[in-house]
């Protein structure tokens, strides 16, 4: 990210780099499966028989507390016959009918798929037996504007296990955190074109993954289910907190939408036409060899695609349930907002370093990555890198020189170190395969190595000493090449080198071209 807001440094007023939207469930772990339900059952001597008629006055009850705020406030409690129906929009009505700045907005109640439990009778055993099913039951909505969230809205399952998911916006905390701190700012949706004090907001963006977690969610369960300690006093239980969706956003705020509008165009086309899967994979965090090849072991799916939205274009770069996207936010006199997001569904092949589960005094290692709250942090880091990552590859775009420039550049033999160095055949088979080598993503963060330079250049490893130097030497004419063209520069004290500042432009130019079909690059020159 540094190296695109650098870029762009003139044009940028503020940068907000956090949490956008929080999908968490809640679990009663130790009833969500048939044997712990039986626990239950055992625990309350309810006999598997008469199991129908006990969880149907448990969910009355249940139902008739998590509405009594309700009642008692005159909210609306609305039914929807479809759940296809955008529960958020009309909660947000109602709101705004309503003035509702604080406190419980409206209950909506709609029928959905759910996991539950019923009894079978076996007939090898004629037995009875509880098994876990996949039915429909109604569950209800809490939409309502917290103290210290913002508008939210939090569902339960009204039949048993009650699972509970509550989603948030930290971009609605946010406005509710400035509020509180008395800063001036411009709203656009769920983003802010223009804010009093950036630092200062970021400083409270950053507050918000050092909150308490489970007392806070806990909180909101209470109060869509009040009688959750009644019900389970024989058997107590308590909610398992996990992330089941997150949102990372770096929201850009340009000073003028011209400057925004100029530059996005771009953007798309450098995204479509330049980044490959591999690309996409290292950007979500995902381990490429050095080859460039896609992992053997690699069986998901990777797909670009662009979307039209009302506000405009939408480019999304998806690896199985985990994506990085860009689209333009907003448009205001006051700024304009360019969006990078990434987007967490899957975190089975992230890890984090921490104990091993139930030993907190423990070893530490690095662990696979767990759902629940308590490897947020780690989620929160996996997620801003990623999207970090996505724009620093896009830094390079919107540069005045252009492609004609560039090639002339390169095209005249230098001087190094008193020996003359031929041009630079950018579009020629071996200069092109050196440029795309010393462009790979790998290569960003560490430098690339005369050994790595091999690897990539011959497809089989020598045979013997002599050979060995041979190829060393043959690479290191080539890093003299770049280096006398001023791609690449020496790391001091190592054998590693790095783009230098005009490097990427020439290198995004050149690949980008070489990419682009002819009706694309016929349409950029008209």
């Amino acid at each position: 990210m540094e190296k695109f807001t650098a870029n762009h440094q003139g044009q940028i007023s503020g940068v907000l780099s956090g949490f956008d939207r929080l999908v968490f469930r809640g679990t009663l772990r130790s009833i969500a499966y048939a044997a712990g339900m039986n626990q239950y059952l055992c625990s309350n001597e309810i006999l598997l028989k008469n199991f129908g008629s006990h969880v149907e006055h448990i969910t009355q009850r249940l139902k008739t507390a998590s509405l009594a705020e309700a009642v008692t406030a005159g909210r609306p409690v609305r039914y929807l016959a479809s759940s296809a129906l955008s529960k958020e929009d009309i909660a947000r009505g109602i709101a705004a009918k309503d003035g509702i700045t604080n406190g419980l907005v409206c209950v909506l109640t709609c029928v959905e798929p759910c996991r539950t439990f019923e009894i079978y009778r076996n007939r090898e055993t004629k037995q009875l037996q509880l098994q876990p099913r996949l039915r429909k039951c109604l569950f209800l909505y809490h939409y309502t504007v917290h103290p210290i969230f913002g508008f939210l809205n939090a569902r339960i399952q009204t039949w048993f296990p009650f699972s509970i998911q509550i989603c948030l916006n930290g971009r609605e905390w946010l406005a509710h955190q400035m509020d509180a701190a008395g800063l001036d700012y411009l709203r656009h949706d769920n983003c802010f074109p223009w804010i009093e004090d950036w630092p200062t907001a970021q400083q409270l963006m950053n507050e918000q993954l050092t909150v308490e977690w489970p007392a806070l969610l806990d909180g909101i369960a209470r109060t869509v289910n009040p009688i959750h300690d009644e019900i389970f006093r024989a058997h107590p239980t308590t909610y398992y907190w996990s992330t089941y969706q997150s949102e990372w956003a770096i929201d850009i705020a340009f000073r003028t939408a011209d400057e925004l509008r100029r530059l996005y165009p771009r953007l798309l086309q450098h995204a479509m036409t330049t980044f490959g899967s591999t690309d996409i994979m290292r950007f979500l965090g995902r381990h490429i060899p050095l080859s460039g090849e896609m992992p053997k072991r690699f069986s998901g799916e990777v797909v670009s695609d662009l979307r039209q939205r009302q506000e405009g274009v939408r480019i999304k770069h998806r690896l199985n349930n985990n994506s990085v996207k860009l689209y333009d936010k907003a448009f205001t006199v006051l700024g304009s907002v360019l969006r990078a997001e990434g987007t967490i569904n899957n975190v089975d092949h992230f890890r984090v370093y921490r104990p091993k589960e139930g030993d907190p005094h423990g070893d530490l290692a690095w662990r696979p990555l767990r759902r629940g709250i308590a490897d947020l942090h780690r989620r929160a880091e996996v997620s801003r890198k990623a999207t970090e990552r996505y724009l620093d590859a896009l830094a390079s775009v919107d540069q005045d020189t252009t492609l004609e420039e560039v090639l002339h550049r390169l095209g005249q033999p230098r001087y190094w170190h008193g020996r003359r160095v031929r041009a630079l055949q950018p579009f020629a088979p071996d200069d092109r395969k050196l440029i795309q080598a010393i462009s790979r993503g790998e290569f960003t963060l560490n430098g690339v190595r005369n050994r790595d330079l091999q690897r990539l250049c011959f497809a089989q490893p020598p045979t013997t000493p002599a050979e060995a130097r041979r190829r060393s030497a043959c690479i290191g004419r080539k890093l003299r090449l770049l280096r006398a063209h001023g791609l690449i520069y020496k790391l001091t004290g190592t054998h590693r080198y790095q783009l230098t500042q005009a490097g990427p432009i020439a290198t995004t130019a050149i690949l980008t071209a070489l990419r682009s079909s002819v009706r694309q690059l016929t349409a950029a020159a008209a």
